[in-house]
C-alpha cells in the first residue's frame, strides 16, 4: 500500500509542476500532523522554486497561534484537529505569505494514540483556498499506520491544490 500511496504523491506533485505554469499559480502549505511532507512532495519536482513559497510546520498549538495567528479561542473551543482551525491555518498561511495565491492546511490525529470517541485516530481536516476566495474543507477518516495516515492526508492536499488551480 505504501508504495502505492508514494507513487501516487509522486504523481500528483508532477501534475501541480505543470498546472502552475498554466495557471500561474504559487503554493503555500500549513502543516500540523504531515510535518512538511506536503511542501516536501512539491519541491522533490525539479523547478518548484517557481511555484511553491513557503511550508509552515506548525505541529503545536503555539506555533499555529505564532506563526499563522490561529486564535487561541478556536483552538480551546473547537482544538487543533477542526475546521475551524484548518481554515485559520491556511488564511495564515497566505496571509503571511506575499507570493503565494494558493494554500493548503492540514491538521489531524496520525496515531497510534491521541483518539477520542468523537475524534478516532485517523481523523484528518483539511482547508485548501485561493486568495480572496472562500475556503474549501473536508474532514477525512483514513484507514492504517501512522505512515498512511499521513500519506493519506499528503495526497489528498495535493489533490486539493490541483483542484483549486484547475478551477
Amino acid at each position: 500500500m505504501k508504495n502505492q500511496l508514494l507513487s501516487r504523491i509522486t504523481a500528483l506533485s508532477s501534475e501541480l509542476l505543470s498546472l502552475s505554469k498554466n495557471h500561474k499559480a504559487v503554493y503555500v502549505t500549513a502543516e500540523s500532523l504531515t510535518a512538511g511532507l506536503i511542501g516536501a512532495s512539491i519541491v522533490e519536482m525539479p523547478g518548484s522554486s517557481a511555484y511553491f513559497d513557503r511550508c509552515f510546520i506548525t505541529y503545536s498549538n503555539e506555533a499555529k497561534m505564532e506563526l499563522l495567528g490561529v486564535n487561541e479561542t478556536t483552538l480551546a473551543e473547537f482544538g487543533a484537529v477542526s475546521e475551524n482551525t484548518v481554515i485559520e491555518m491556511v488564511q495564515g498561511a497566505l496571509n503571511h505569505s506575499s507570493l503565494a495565491n494558493t494554500g493548503v492546511a492540514v491538521s489531524g490525529i496520525a496515531g497510534p494514540d491521541g483518539g477520542s470517541v468523537k475524534k478516532p485516530v485517523g481523523t484528518v481536516w483539511i482547508a485548501a483556498m485561493k486568495k480572496g476566495e472562500p475556503p474549501v474543507t473536508e474532514c477525512c477518516h483514513f484507514e492504517g499506520d501512522r505512515e498512511d495516515v499521513r500519506l493519506q492526508t499528503v495526497i489528498r492536499a495535493l489533490e486539493f491544490l490541483k483542484d483549486l488551480t484547475i478551477n
